[in-house]
């Protein structure tokens, strides 16, 4: 690091460094600094050279995972996510240029943090004018207001931190059962086979299935940082793949989403095999309707014991048991609904939804961005991705109030149209994309502007994307709201 950083920060009496000795940040965080010395100060650094330093510096000032809890859809690349925070202070004089999660993922004493201020204000002189910032005092504010708050929230020193590194870090050498889902594909669960490759390096074998049957598989390599922050890359079928895992002990979670389509990716869960007690990580599919049989797949590690299904729900059959997969006929009693605490041997609870009847259809997400491109732009599109997900009324009956409860992800027949009078006149549907009825995926239009729409303009558009599911020949539907915009021109690790 010496060789590398000594040109412009100086040593310290302590064997520090300046600047850089007193921040802590994940390995996107480490990343982005490094290649902010090389667009910005003309630091000339190898591949190699600079994958050495981010796992060097992770590894020795990172983020405890605990840490880290409640930021990880940035890492992990869910950019739908709606951030909200208590303090309308962070909101309005950091979270509104890049996501306040960027802030949340890193560590510094207030020093650090006014270094932070002078920098941006220096860097971006239009900051004090752009909007949230030319209504206020904003220096000021985010010197006397934001950085005493920023040093008391994501201080330095932490006893996380320090308990973290004390303890003992997870092997990931193994089997590990994985179990997932994917907007408009469905249930997956698979196999990864995890072996040694170097120090906190592994290489990869993936091998599965979605629910329909279809085969998963893959290979690749990942690399541990910091003792459980996880990142893979795979080929899996023909596509380039990446993971953003935290590892804990004999469970992992996460995200597993393709390098070039970040919004196309698996929620993750996982746990090992061969550990103490049986795991169970999901119940595929999670639902099932009164009065009726149907198969279930139990999909966890060391699936070994009595199976409890829950009051009204018998088991019939079981079909195929071994270590990380149960598959079992059921059948639901006739008036059996509500939620039931799935379980094998001594593993934790998961939940299967009985019902008798759908009262409400929600899209997820709720509200969503997609991005036109493509078109011989440097950009591809980026997709809008959703899910149908039904809901039962509860005990009162009446559906849309607090008694209800989730049953869980249903097909549906997925169509656009004009998300108000605006969208209509301008013709957005015809121009903004289109969906796929069947997946629910939208596929928006081609950058550049338009001549066939008024004044040329691009193929942005405002859409409400409605999902429809047929039960007992009538139709239930939902709908959510999605911003058809331009491009995505800065895109880096941590939005």
């Amino acid at each position: 690091m010496g060789q590398t950083c000594a040109a412009c920060h100086t040593a310290e009496p302590d064997g520090e460094w300046s600047r850089i000795s007193h921040q802590r940040k994940t390995p996107e965080g480490w990343l982005m600094s490094i290649a902010r010395m090389q667009v910005m100060h003309g630091l000339q650094i190898s591949d190699e050279d600079r994958r050495t330093l981010v796992k060097y510096l992770a590894d020795r000032q990172g983020l405890a995972p605990s840490e880290t809890a409640g930021a990880r859809y940035a890492l992990e690349r869910r950019l739908n996510t709606m951030e909200s925070f208590e303090s309308d202070a962070f909101t309005q004089t950091c979270a509104r240029c890049h996501s306040g999660a960027r802030v949340a993922l890193q560590r510094r004493p207030a020093p650090e943090w006014e270094h932070l201020v002078h920098f941006h204000l220096g860097q971006w002189p239009t900051t004090e004018y752009q909007a949230l910032g030319r209504d206020r005092d904003w220096l000021n504010l985010a010197l006397d207001k934001m950085v005493p708050e920023l040093a008391e929230t994501y201080a330095l020193e932490s006893d996380a931190w320090t308990s973290w590194q004390a303890s003992a870090k997870a092997d990931p050498v193994g089997q590990w059962r994985l179990a997932g889902q994917i907007p408009g594909r469905g249930e997956m669960h698979a196999t990864l086979s995890v072996s040694r490759s170097g120090d906190d390096l592994y290489s990869l074998e993936l091998e599965g299935q979605y629910a329909d049957g279809t085969a998963l598989k893959g290979a690749g390599q990942a690399i541990v940082y910091t003792g459980y922050e996880w990142r893979g890359d795979l080929d899996i079928d023909g596509v380039a793949m990446r993971q953003v895992f935290a590892l804990q002990g004999d469970r992992l979670s996460g995200r597993m989403f393709e390098t070039e389509h970040d919004e196309v990716g698996f929620d993750i869960s996982g746990a090992r095999l061969g550990g103490d007690q049986p795991q169970l990580l999901a119940v595929q599919p999670g639902y099932l309707k009164a009065g009726s049989s149907t198969e279930l797949t139990l999909v966890g590690a060391d699936l070994e014991g009595d199976i409890e299904l829950g009051e009204g729900v018998t088991l019939e059959e079981v079909l195929e048991r071994n270590a990380g997969t149960l598959r079992v006929r059921v059948r639901a009693a006739a008036d059996a609904t509500g939620l039931r605490e799935v379980r094998v041997g001594s593993s934790g609870a998961v939940t299967l939804s009985l019902y008798d009847s759908i009262a409400r259809i929600r899209v997820l997400p709720e509200y969503s961005v997609s991005r036109i491109g493509g078109n011989g732009s440097s950009t591809p599109r980026v997709y809008g991705l959703f899910d149908a997900e039904a809901w039962a009324a509860g005990s009162d009956g009446i559906a849309n109030t607090e008694d209800d409860y989730r049953i869980g992800i249903v097909p549906a027949r997925w169509s656009v149209e004009p998300f108000d009078a605006r969208a209509e006149e301008d013709e957005d549907t015809r121009f903004a994309g289109v969906i796929d009825a069947v997946t629910g995926r939208f596929t928006p239009g081609a950058a550049g502007p338009n001549p066939e729409r008024r004044m040329s303009t691009n193929n942005a558009g405002n859409l409400k994307v409605v999902a429809s599911v047929e039960q007992d020949g009538q139709s239930l539907s939902g709908s959510a709201q999605m911003i058809v915009t331009v491009q995505r021109w800065n895109n880096p690790p941590i939005p």
